[in-house]
């Protein structure tokens, strides 16, 4: 990949990798809710549901769900110093491996620690109170979904420690983090509701599991999350069409289509690192992932043809399958598709932009 990266590459990147040696570090305990919200610990993440709203009926009753509508005063500081967090590991990482760059390990030392190791700082592995809804629950497995960019930050250490960065301390820590949080993920109650909620959660609870077993050399719980894959994921959420039904349900339908395969695509490439296919299996009704990128790929590029309800206008930049998959299956027309979709600015994107162009099989299968 270093040697496919372009000068552009370089310049973007550096760009993100200056800003990130000047930001954070972060950590759960710098921004707290208010003591009354919430039984969680000082070092306990805590989030709130972002579509649950106070009822204008009943002010202080329990708050009611408007799907879709974002409640703008709900408790984010968590999941925000999160998503940094990560974002930032993954830039150091690149700076580090990518471009050489001095004070990238040192500065990722520091914002790791700060976030998983100290025990003044550090985040409990642990969501039991992710994704709260004030006056019903103290938390719940949907929480999950708000550690998505954990998969990021393994990127960002792995590239680290191909790098030579990482002081070993550090490394064997976050790595004993993360074996926690995947033994709370795969045998807690809210973890396991998570593994089984048959929509996008369940597919991005099986990404991230499969993200930190490989992180923790975690071969058995790699095996499970294959598994789990075949025996319900696709069966449970692909139709023999391609259409995913839970996504198509929601209020921003084409937008939880996309991430939703999003993380079939990830799954599929973790795999595809340990060694096995999961693009080209099918379910015993005749649904695979190779028909539900076929199918959605034609709304994403024109979504003034969706059929289904989308209440807040679509951008395709960011999501990525249509790489992933065209380098996992590999598809011509997958690859060409995702070169017309715009690239998100985050640097996860940007990453996996150059991973797909870097990985590009020549010639590819024309469907």
């Amino acid at each position: 990949m270093r040697k496919a990266a372009t000068p552009q590459d370089r310049e973007v990147f550096n760009r993100y990798t200056d800003d990130a040696l000047k930001a954070g570090p972060w950590s759960v305990t710098f921004h707290r809710p208010t003591p009354n919200t919430t039984r969680a610990g000082p070092n306990d993440y805590y989030s709130e549901g972002p579509y649950w709203w106070p009822d204008p009926k009943n002010r202080n009753g329990p708050y009611i769900r408007r799907d879709g509508e974002r409640y703008p005063e709900r408790f984010i500081a968590n999941h925000s110093d999160a998503g940094k967090m990560c974002e930032a590991v993954l830039a150091l990482g690149i700076g580090a491996a990518l471009l050489n760059k001095a004070g990238c390990a040192d500065h990722a030392n520091k914002v790791l620690s700060v976030w998983f190791l100290d025990s003044k700082t550090r985040m409990n592995p642990n969501l039991e109170y992710g994704q709260a809804i004030p006056r019903v629950t103290t938390g719940r497995g949907t929480g999950l979904i708000d550690m998505v960019s954990m998969i990021h930050a393994v990127e960002g250490i792995l590239l680290l420690e191909f790098a030579g960065g990482l002081d070993a301390s550090v490394s064997q820590g976050v790595r004993q983090w993360y074996g926690e949080f995947l033994q709370w993920m795969t045998t807690s109650r809210k973890g396991l509701d998570e593994k089984t909620s048959g929509n996008n959660h369940a597919t991005w609870w099986t990404a991230q599991v499969a993200s930190y077993a490989a992180l923790t050399a975690n071969a058995q719980v790699r095996r499970m999350a294959w598994q789990h894959y075949r025996d319900y994921l696709v069966p449970s959420e692909i139709r023999p069409d391609g259409s995913c039904p839970r996504e198509e349900a929601r209020t921003n339908s084409l937008s939880y289509s996309s991430m939703n395969l999003d993380a079939f695509s990830t799954i599929c490439r973790l795999a595809e690192m340990d060694g096995v296919d999961l693009w080209h299996f099918r379910a015993p009704n005749g649904g695979s992932v190779a028909t539900a990128f076929d199918y959605l790929v034609p709304y994403i590029l024109h979504p003034e043809t969706w059929r289904h309800q989308q209440i807040s206008t679509y951008s395709a930049a960011g999501h990525y399958f249509p790489g992933l998959a065209g380098i996992g299956l590999p598809s011509r027309k997958l690859l060409d598709a995702y070169y017309r979709l715009p690239r998100g600015e985050a640097v996860w994107a940007l990453f996996l932009d150059l991973l797909v162009r870097a990985s590009e099989p020549k010639p590819v299968q024309t469907s």
